[in-house]
């Protein structure tokens, strides 16, 4: 996925759906599946719903992104 193509977003963790894939869903309402790299696995270990997450997406396919960054949200 990594390539001049791809672009960040920002989305929000509506559910974990296992250890490594997550729902997230954009500001604009989109929702699309996310998932952690095997060397992110243990910054996104403790990522709970309602979280701030950061994602790389490709203009080839909109419904899956890798996880970048969490934000921590209170």
């Amino acid at each position: 996925m990594a390539g001049s193509d791809a672009f960040l977003v920002e989305g929000r963790v509506t559910e974990i759906l296992s250890d490594r894939t997550y729902q997230v869903e954009l500001a604009n309402g989109h929702r699309l599946l996310a998932f952690a790299t095997e060397r992110t696995r243990n910054e996104f270990a403790g990522v709970m719903p309602g979280e701030i997450v950061k994602l790389q997406l490709t203009p080839f396919d909109l419904s899956t992104g890798r996880l970048l960054v969490a934000k921590k949200t209170n």
